[in-house]
């Protein structure tokens, strides 16, 4: 009770007009209006109005328009404008002045959207900065919401840069700048970009006006091809070429750089407009040929990896940006012409021995054969003269075959010395290349790395037997294998062949003999160093022919011996074409003379 205070009463209230229901009021119902009016704003449905935001939350923005209620407009009308705060004038649509509670319902989206094509247009023609919010993806682009109007953003307009994730902008507030407006189809085009070009520009003048060679700058890597590198030296592109990233051989430019690396560069070189721009990435390290080890000499070996071939060598990678080159003829003390992929490929690890060594030139040579001792330093022990060796065919020249008897070591077979009765005309006919072939070595030559070899030194010499069978004089069936113009090969028993000039190839009948006919042949000559038979088959049947005459002749001299001595004819001297059958039919003839003179 004590809290409750005596409140003395109002000495002159009227309670006969309270109890009556009358305003107990010395103020008059007309200038209450008039009071309530000049309090409040008078607003009608669907109108546009400036509010004031009096109190938010994440969900709600309350906004005090001066009217008997406040309104409560969702705060994700408002996601343009994340700066939002309690004090700030808002432009407001007033949908409905009471609802069914008695609320005044206010939209902000559509206050922006019926006045916002008027502050888009303004915003073009006075190339105003405006405020938006990026809402969605769309094809080729964003759309955003400026003003409660769905506009445009081209993907080429976000940035200066290219954009490779258009989702990270999604729910961004941004500025921008209106570039296009179709006022036929409500269409509205902006851009951020722009904003920045502007600013860019200003420092891109700055930067290339500064420009100098040699000059180290720091950039952000912005393009990777297959060619180098594109730098944003901060509005400035500028490019390294492959060649520029790394001492060492870059394949691929992925391997040194990735997009969005911030790096220092050096300026190698720029047009006369500075508008490319050559930077260098490796300049920036000492060259590794310089920080090469001191005590590396010829003769030491070096490891490394196989970074290029090409036919003639190979380029070895002995620490990286430091190379040397194995040239084809280093890869096998073997003297064919080979290509240096037989030997090895790239991202092979191989061991070399320097052969020469440059550092002025920053140029090695190496080798890999030096690794094997060299043949021909012991060649006398391993292949002396007569001993006997398998050897691959691996060329032919009309004068013989190259063959090879171990990697390094070649030798020549000269073509007469292949086979012992056969003529050969060509290597070809008698083997080939790839195949087998057993040898003797007969000559060695060191100063010109060749062996001298036989084949057919591996027999017997068979013109030692054939001199006592194929005796001048002696007849032996043969075949006519071979027509020439200066005469016929005859194909001989024991696979020897001989040759018969046309003069001696005539028959008994008088018509000459054919190819493929089978005669008896005379031997006329026999050659065994030239290996040369030559044979006629005419003096056959002439000889039969002459030995009949010589014996008739005999008989007839017989029948004239015993005639006197008078009667005997004189005998001429005609020894130039005398036979030997003629020389013994004279013999017995002067035997016979002698023994009748005695009586």
């Amino acid at each position: 009770m004590e809290n409750f205070k005596n409140v003395a009463p109002v000495e002159d209230f009227n309670w006969d007009a309270y109890e009556n229901g009358e305003v107990a009021s010395t103020i008059s119902h007309e200038d209450q209006e008039k009071a309530y009016d000049t309090t409040l704003n008078k607003v009608g449905d669907h109108e546009v109005v400036d509010g004031t935001v009096i109190a938010m939350n994440k969900r709600e923005v309350v906004v005090n328009i001066g009217y008997k209620s406040d309104g409560i407009i969702p705060m994700s009308e408002f996601r343009y404008n994340p700066d939002l705060k309690v004090g700030d004038t808002v432009e407001v649509y007033i949908e409905n002045q009471e609802d069914k509670k008695g609320q005044l319902v206010l939209s902000h989206r559509k206050a922006r959207a019926s006045r916002a094509w008027d502050r888009i247009n303004q915003a073009l023609a006075n190339e105003e900065i405006i405020k938006g919010y990026i809402k969605c993806r769309t094809k080729g682009g964003m759309i955003v919401d400026v003003f409660g109007i769905e506009a445009f953003l081209p993907g080429s307009q976000i940035d200066v840069k290219p954009i490779r994730d258009y989702d990270m902008f999604v729910g961004k507030t941004m500025e921008f700048k209106v570039v296009k407006i179709n006022q036929e189809f409500k269409n509205v085009v902006v851009s951020h970009k722009a904003l920045i070009e502007a600013e860019l520009e200003q420092q891109k003048k700055e930067i290339i006006s500064k420009l100098e060679k040699g000059q180290v700058l720091e950039g952000t890597v912005k393009n990777i091809t297959s060619y180098g590198v594109f730098i944003d030296l901060g509005g400035v592109d500028g490019l390294i070429h492959i060649t520029d990233l790394s001492w060492g051989r870059v394949s691929d430019p992925h391997e040194v750089v990735e997009l969005d690396q911030k790096l220092n560069v050096v300026i190698l070189d720029f047009d006369d407009e500075k508008k490319r721009i050559a930077l260098g990435l490796k300049q920036l390290t000492p060259h590794p040929w310089d920080a090469l080890d001191p005590n590396l000499k010829v003769g030491d070996h070096v490891k490394g990896k196989v970074v290029v071939m090409a036919d003639y060598g190979a380029f070895i990678e002995i620490a990286p940006g430091v190379e040397g080159l194995i040239h084809v003829s280093e890869m096998s003390w073997s003297q064919h012409l080979r290509s240096a992929q037989d030997f090895m490929k790239v991202g092979d690890e191989v061991e070399a021995v320097v052969l020469t060594l440059d550092r002025e030139e920053r140029k090695m040579s190496l080798g890999i054969k030096q690794l094997k001792p060299d043949p021909w330093e012991t060649i006398e022990e391993k292949y002396p003269v007569g001993s006997k060796h398998t050897a691959k065919v691996r060329n032919f020249t009309n004068f013989g075959v190259f063959v090879e008897c171990e990697e390094g070591v070649d030798g020549l077979i000269h073509i007469s010395d292949l086979s012992w009765t056969k003529k050969v005309k060509h290597p070809s006919e008698f083997t080939q290349i790839g195949a087998d072939i057993d040898v003797i070595v007969l000559e060695i030559d060191k100063e010109n790395r060749r062996l001298s070899l036989g084949h057919k030194q591996l027999e017997d010499n068979p013109w030692d037997v054939f001199e006592t069978v194929f005796t001048v004089g002696s007849v032996h069936e043969g075949t006519i294998v071979e027509m020439l113009d200066k005469g016929a090969v005859v194909a001989l028993p024991y696979g020897v062949e001989g040759f018969a000039t046309p003069k001696h190839l005539v028959k008994e009948d008088g018509t000459q003999a054919q190819l493929n006919e089978k005669l008896p042949f005379k031997v006329l000559e026999f050659n065994k160093d030239a290996k040369r038979i030559i044979l006629s088959h005419s003096r056959v049947f002439e000889d039969v022919a002459k030995a009949e005459e010589r014996a008739e002749k005999k008989a007839a001299k017989k029948a004239g011996s015993k005639k006197d001595k008078e009667d005997v004819p004189v005998i001429q001297n005609q020894a130039a074409s005398t036979t030997l059958g003629d020389i013994s039919a004279l013999a017995a003839l002067k035997e016979q003379l002698e023994a009748e003179n005695k009586k």
